[in-house]
């Protein structure tokens, strides 16, 4: 609800600021004098379109915006998330958090709205305050005009048990949605799954087939490059080991380097123990002949090994011919064509696991479509009881509102079944016995149509927390008709904050706080104020309200009962 409601230069309104009660707030003043503007001031907040007129214009002044700013209580968590996720912050206040929301209107026709601190698009401030108010008046009847808000409050009138199977009803019909959804989907694409299929089968034959190991194609290079250099490894392996081990056709003239080491070995021998740098000499040259006979012999070995293999070497060709057609389609080594072909296999389970996921959907959507059935069978002959009892209530209810001979119809007219059922409901109205109901929005006049939407809400029940705005509630009523408006209004104060914009003291009577839109003229400019009546003056007030200019002992008298009868009623 609404904790507070700042105004700064709109229209004729320099500067208000009202603190409503939380349960039943008028707003009253002559006419001509602003009052309205409270109203306007709302629907800026509602996100109602601004037009650059409504900046208060002062000669000699330069006005360059105008602001209202709404201080909001009691809001629920949905709210308290909406605001954190928009970037915003709630103020401490008392007794809970309180939110503001503001909107401003420049001059030059720019507007700005802001959530919580956090600049926000003006769709966004609508949806957020449209949670927390509803305006009533000719300005604020679209809503009232809308299928959802009809359906929405038929249900409510229906009480849990149309709730609740609104609620399954709209779960049901989503999980139909989405399985039928996937279900067409995978249908729909069938004929390209299945080449794809074939396709990727294809291609894993085609990599089976070769069957690369990891890193073969450096392995097989590595071999291809020794095969094809045989003849000079050979002759450079043949050079080494007669360089260690001596030439056998010319020992003599070439002895090679393990002969020699032999003679440096057993020149040392005898003269070792003579000096120990000598006998460290010939340690070194034990240990390097001990080497180079390995050497020599490792040499020699390897000599032996190397044969040509013409045959092996037309293998690894072979074999790399047939990796780099791989090579060509799959990746540029043996790891990623293994790596394109575990994806391959992924890939291909998933899309033959889709014939069984096509099966699955198939009898998953038959089972919630005849269970939905059920549902729109029951949610609708639910609505179709609610409709006929919400219009005997509300026919009362408009009786009481001198409107004796008006009724309020509840069309439901069948539709393909969609998230919230399978009829469309809308609000007929006719005003005079014999006359056609037609569209309630386009039948009913202002005060009409305030009046029906009082009765819909009287009748449908409380939504704590949220604050409704009459304006033009009493339009063309007064005497008795408006008492009974003013009770209706206060019975409905019990359970929601209700602000009021009225000119009739019988209404004004019965409110919890009462404000009054003051008008004053220097001459030169017209600018109006906001007062809060004290309870000592509210008499007085009331009177001046029925008597116009002045008052006199008999209005006094009167707007004395006219708050007795308030209090005894409420």
């Amino acid at each position: 609800m609404i904790g507070e409601l700042r105004i700064t230069d709109l229209g004729v309104i320099a500067e208000a600021a009202l603190e409503p009660a939380p349960g039943f707030t008028a707003v009253t003043g002559e006419t001509g004098a602003g009052k309205t503007m409270i109203v306007t001031g709302l629907g800026l907040l509602l996100g109602n379109r601004g037009d650059k007129s409504l900046v208060r214009r002062a000669e000699g002044e330069t006005v360059r915006s105008a602001r209202v700013e709404g201080r909001f209580v009691g809001f629920d968590e949905a709210t308290h998330r909406r605001v954190d996720e928009l970037g915003g912050t709630l103020d401490p206040g008392p007794d809970s958090p309180e939110l503001l929301l503001a909107r401003t209107l420049s001059a030059l026709g720019r507007s700005h709205a802001y959530v919580g601190g956090a600049q926000v698009p003006i769709g966004v401030l609508e949806a957020v305050a449209s949670d927390l108010v509803t305006i009533h008046g000719q300005s604020g009847q679209l809503r009232l005009a809308r299928p959802e808000a009809q359906r929405d409050m038929l249900d409510r009138f229906g009480g849990p048990e149309l709730l609740a199977a609104g609620r399954e009803y709209a779960e049901t019909w989503q999980r139909w949605r989405h399985a039928d959804s996937d279900l067409a989907e995978l249908r729909s694409v069938s004929r390209e799954r299945t080449r794809e299929i074939e396709s990727l089968r294809r291609d894993l034959d085609d990599i089976a087939t070769v069957d690369p190991k990891h890193h073969e194609e450096r392995d097989l290079a590595a071999e291809a490059k020794r095969l094809q250099s045989l003849d000079d490894i050979r002759r450079g392996a043949g050079e080494a080991a007669i360089a260690v081990n001596g030439d056998e056709v010319d020992f003599d003239t070439n002895p090679g380097a393990a002969a020699l080491l032999g003679v440096a070995r057993h020149a040392l021998a005898p003269v070792s123990s003579a000096d120990r740098t000598i006998d460290e000499l010939a340690r070194r040259t034990d240990d390097l002949s001990y080497q180079i006979t390995e050497l020599g012999a490792d040499l020699a070995g390897y000599l032996a090994s190397l044969e040509s293999d013409p045959a092996r070497l037309e293998e690894i060709a072979a074999r790399r011919a047939a990796l780099a057609g791989l090579f060509r389609k799959y990746g540029e080594t043996t790891d990623e064509v293994l790596e394109w072909a575990e994806h391959a296999r992924t890939r291909l389970d998933g899309l033959v696991g889709a014939d069984d996921r096509i099966g699955e959907l198939a009898a998953q959507t038959a089972r919630l479509a005849t269970r939905l059935e059920g549902l729109t069978e029951r949610l609708s002959t639910l609505r179709a009881r609610a409709a006929r009892d919400l219009e005997r209530s509300v026919g009362a209810e408009l009786a009481g509102l001198a409107m004796p001979h008006a009724r309020l119809e509840v069309a439901l007219h069948p539709v393909t079944p969609g998230p919230h059922g399978a009829e469309q409901v809308e609000f007929l109205f006719a005003a005079n016995p014999g006359a056609p109901p037609g569209p309630l929005s386009r039948v009913a006049s202002g005060g009409e149509l305030s009046r029906v939407r009082l009765a819909l809400e009287v009748t449908v029940g409380d939504r704590p927390g949220r604050t409704l705005v009459f304006d033009e509630v009493d339009a063309g009523v007064g005497g008795a008709v408006a008492v009974e408006i003013g009770r209706r209004l206060a019975r409905l104060a019990d359970h929601q904050q209700v602000i009021v914009v009225t000119h009739l003291a019988q209404v004004a009577a019965f409110a919890d706080k009462h404000y009054v839109v003051v008008k004053s003229d220097d001459g030169r400019i017209t600018t109006s104020g906001v007062r809060e009546v004290a309870e000592t003056d509210r008499a007085g007030e009331l009177a001046r309200m029925m008597a116009g200019i002045g008052t006199s002992e008999t209005a006094l008298a009167h707007a004395a009962e006219l708050l007795d009868v308030a209090r005894r009623s409420r």
